[in-house]
């Protein structure tokens, strides 16, 4: 808005009229700018305190979607871990046991080559002590009774 001019020729204030009218004027614009900073920082520190509120809020709900969405993940990792281990588990046992049999072929192979009798053998030749003894006419238990034990040798 435009300001009228003064008419110079028709009256002319004094200086100190002047001076107090323009001090007047800066002191008013002066109150008027202090009041504006005031009203700024009061509704900075009124909107400030909804916006961390509000950004409060959003972190809260950032933080327990992240959780849940890490504890899925989480979970995931060790039902693969478990099924893997439990893979590793089977094969591992598979191949105990083939070891294990490689193994007991060799001992028997071993002690056959060295004129050892086998489980097998023993039973074989425990199956004829007792059709033996039937056809002689005495019980097996009194045959397998009169029968010296055999010492092994350590070494």
């Amino acid at each position: 808005m435009a300001k009228p001019k003064l008419k110079t020729a028709a009256k002319k204030p004094s200086s100190s009229a002047d001076s107090r009218h323009i001090g007047k004027g800066v002191m008013d614009s002066a109150q008027q700018i202090w009041l504006a900073g005031l009203g700024a920082f009061a509704k900075a520190q009124h909107e400030g305190s909804k916006l961390f509120e509000a950004l409060v809020k959003e972190g809260s709900a950032l933080e327990a979607k992240t959780r849940k969405f890490t504890q899925a993940k989480v979970d995931e990792a060790r039902g693969n871990v478990e099924s893997t281990l439990g893979q590793v588990r089977e094969r591992s046992q598979e191949t105990w046991d083939k070891l294990e049999k490689v193994f007991e072929d060799r001992v028997s192979r071993s002690l056959k080559r060295l004129g050892i009798p086998g489980h097998a053998d023993i039973k074989r030749l425990e199956a004829r002590i007792d059709e033996l003894a039937r056809a002689s006419g005495k019980p097996a238990a009194k045959a397998a009774a009169k029968r010296p034990a055999r010492k092994r040798s350590a070494g």
